[in-house]
């Protein structure tokens, strides 16, 4: 086994710090940044645990739900859901096909809903660390 792995409070303290940029791009109007940032900061919280159980850097992968099964992570419904919903927006938000579609899908009031989400998410993965 790797003993050489990156540690569980650098993944916490990345997650709060990209947590902290999604609400930064909100409050600048960069909607797609700040829901892009959303999955990032949770991306690195799950990862975190992973690390944390496994003791060893987790996959480079940006799946979310694969993550989470790997590590049989427990999480309500709602989370489980909305860990769905935000895995699905990896790839848009981080390529997009027509950027004014996807301007206009992700409205103020839609990023934050995604942004109040994600920090209640985080608050319950940080209690798992």
């Amino acid at each position: 086994m790797d003993n050489k792995f990156k540690p569980t409070s650098e993944w916490l303290k990345q997650a709060e710090y990209d947590l902290e940029t999604a609400e930064a791009m909100s409050m600048a109007g960069r909607y797609i940044y700040s829901v892009f940032m959303c999955h990032l900061a949770i991306e690195k919280a799950i990862k975190g645990i992973y690390a944390k159980q496994i003791k060893k850097d987790p996959p480079k992968t940006h799946d979310l739900v694969y993550l989470s099964e790997t590590i049989s992570l427990d999480l309500s419904d709602e989370h489980s859901n909305f860990l769905d919903t935000l895995n699905d927006l990896s790839i848009p938000t981080r390529y997009p096909d027509e950027l004014e579609k996807l301007i206009k899908q992700y409205s103020k009031e839609r990023s934050n809903e995604l942004l109040n989400n994600t920090k209640d998410l985080l608050q319950c993965l940080k209690e798992k660390f």
